[in-house]
């Protein structure tokens, strides 16, 4: 059976089911509303599809692929060094390698907070706690992501200029980044580029813009957190300290500044471009 918007068990305990599926650690609320979509997702043996669904999740059967969800699970939280060459999807029709393929030892069903591209590596959040893991996509957040990119040949000051100041790219133009010069050499310049916003294949997108062709891309920070102590492939579960600090919007992290143009950087008696060494 098939069924749309209805409220399940009366006027009581009403609850989106996506919401109830982030709070069961099935997924984030984004990808609970796909898997209904995909009707994936059954509430007292009625399919559902639609998004605007409401159950009750003390009284009704909520199940996910024919298995019945529970509220009651052990949230997770970690962070994972991702190396080049895995998903950051919980399937591939194409039969890649998944970044949960690195978890050997976690029990519990955990799905990646955001994505990195396949051929990304970095740092990569985890968990099971959806509500987490929205709070953390909230717009009030603007989270600082600082990668480091490798790009071919040298890289101009005009070219760091309007990476700086917004890309106008075919979803928008992109918000102020911060970008300097990590190293360079004869034939390749690594960047770092820090931004907020989460588009897809964001910071690839702006270096085509410029004309700069992307040989390697790494996320070194997300936020306060960083990889020290990890290498590719490694993970670790992330402090309660740590798990709180991310929850906070990112003007509310002492010390967690936002990306800064290059006027702000004058203004500052900062150079626009600064060398120092790698990271």
């Amino acid at each position: 059976m098939e069924g749309g918007p209805f409220s399940v068990s009366g006027e009581k305990m009403k609850e989106r089911l996506q919401k109830i599926l982030a709070r069961a650690g099935i997924s984030s609320r984004r990808a609970a509303e796909e898997l209904m979509t995909e009707g994936r997702v059954s509430v007292n043996g009625v399919v559902i599809l639609e998004k605007g669904t409401k159950a009750d999740p003390e009284t009704d059967v909520i199940a996910v692929d024919g298995r019945s969800i529970s509220l009651d699970v052990v949230k997770v939280y970690l962070v994972l060094y991702k190396p080049a060459g895995y998903m950051t999807t919980l399937k591939d029709p194409r039969g890649r390698p998944l970044v949960t393929d690195l978890l050997s030892g976690v029990r519990e069903r955990v799905y990646p907070v955001g994505r990195l591209d396949y051929n990304t590596e970095g740092l990569l959040l985890l968990t099971n706690d959806g509500e987490w893991a929205n709070s953390l996509a909230h717009p009030r957040h603007e989270v600082n992501k600082e990668y480091h990119v490798r790009v071919r040949g040298k890289v101009t000051a005009g070219q760091m200029q309007r990476l700086a100041a917004g890309i106008e790219l075919d979803d928008g133009k992109t918000a102020r980044a911060a970008v300097r010069i990590v190293r360079e050499s004869d034939t390749n310049t690594w960047l770092s580029i820090t931004i907020h916003e989460g588009r897809y294949r964001q910071v690839r997108r702006m270096c085509e813009a410029v004309s700069l062709s992307v040989v390697r891309l790494k996320r070194v920070r997300y936020g306060f957190l960083g990889l020290e102590g990890l290498k590719p492939g490694e993970y670790r579960a992330l402090t309660p300290d740590e798990v709180d600090r991310l929850r906070r919007p990112a003007h509310r992290e002492k010390g967690e500044n936002g990306p800064r143009s290059v006027s702000e950087k004058r203004r500052g008696g900062k150079r626009a471009v600064q060398k120092k060494k790698p990271a």
